[in-house]
């Protein structure tokens, strides 16, 4: 797509971080916006730093890892602006550590947004933009954690790795059907976002037990160095930008740190030699 003036996105984690940072690019290209989110006051905290854009705008609180509440997303899209044109599965949590030391509430969390959310949108508004007839994206936020090994939380990288794989199927399907949508998918390294604060927004019945001691200062050390990483990292605002660069050149693999080349090199050297 090079033409988006007019044409409608939804954003599904759009009220922090990546999310909200293409919702301001897509205003800035003259597309109306539905913001979506589970977090209710930030989400109306979105909508009223956005009131300059009238009706291009609507909200709808929505937690992705629902089925239904992604049909209901559709919906209002369809009722405020009678079409979608771009699709953002962005929204994304992260929790747990090793795969045998998560609890099964840290795999069902995340698994439920990071990879059922992403699975829903397409469920829910792919068959809308197929009937449409006209060009389209879906764009999934996934991570350089989906194309490398050795993150720190199992679920994340394993949700990460899932939202790569059906993107690269989605794509095909599309190729093979003929249809006039296309496929991209998000993999940063490191981005200045809250992710590592998305337990704020976590179910009270996918909470974890609380912990029988208080935090060791190793652990409160480490916190911290992940916190200031997180905090000097690129800005979200550059994300969204090269996102729709490369929308208007039609890729696939939206990969926006080039150090992150030789990692995901080594991991593709490995699988040869094993070959």
């Amino acid at each position: 797509m090079d033409s988006f003036s007019g044409k409608t996105a939804v954003v599904t984690g759009a009220a922090s971080g990546i999310g909200r940072a293409l919702v301001d690019k897509c205003l800035a290209e003259g597309m109306n916006v539905v913001l979506a989110d589970v977090e209710h006051e930030a989400l109306n905290r979105g909508l009223e730093e956005l009131k300059h854009a009238g009706s291009r705008v609507i909200g709808v609180q929505t937690d992705v890892a629902r089925a239904e509440e992604l049909d209901r997303l559709a919906e209002a899209t369809l009722r405020a602006f009678g079409a979608v044109h771009l699709l953002f599965n962005n929204a994304g949590v992260g929790a747990g550590g090793t795969a045998w030391e998560s609890s099964l509430a840290d795999w069902t969390w995340v698994i439920g947004v990071t990879l059922w959310g992403v699975i829903h949108g397409i469920r829910s508004f792919v068959p809308i933009m197929l009937a449409q007839n006209e060009p389209g994206y879906i764009v999934n936020t996934a991570s350089i954690a989906g194309l490398v090994k050795g993150h720190h939380s199992a679920s994340y990288a394993t949700t990460k790795h899932a939202v790569v794989a059906l993107s690269e199927q989605l794509a095909v399907e599309f190729g093979r059907t003929g249809a006039m949508l296309k496929v991209a998918v998000l993999c940063p390294s490191w981005v200045n976002t809250r992710i590592n604060e998305s337990g704020r927004n976590r179910p009270p019945d996918l909470q974890n037990p609380a912990p029988a001691a208080p935090p060791t200062p190793e652990a409160l050390k480490r916190w911290a160095e992940l916190q200031a990483a997180t905090e000097q990292a690129t800005p979200a605002s550059v994300m969204a930008d090269f996102t729709f660069a490369g929308l208007r050149a039609g890729k696939l693999y939206l990969l926006p740190h080039p150090e992150s080349h030789a990692w995901v090199q080594r991991r593709f050297d490995g699988i040869a030699e094993d070959f």
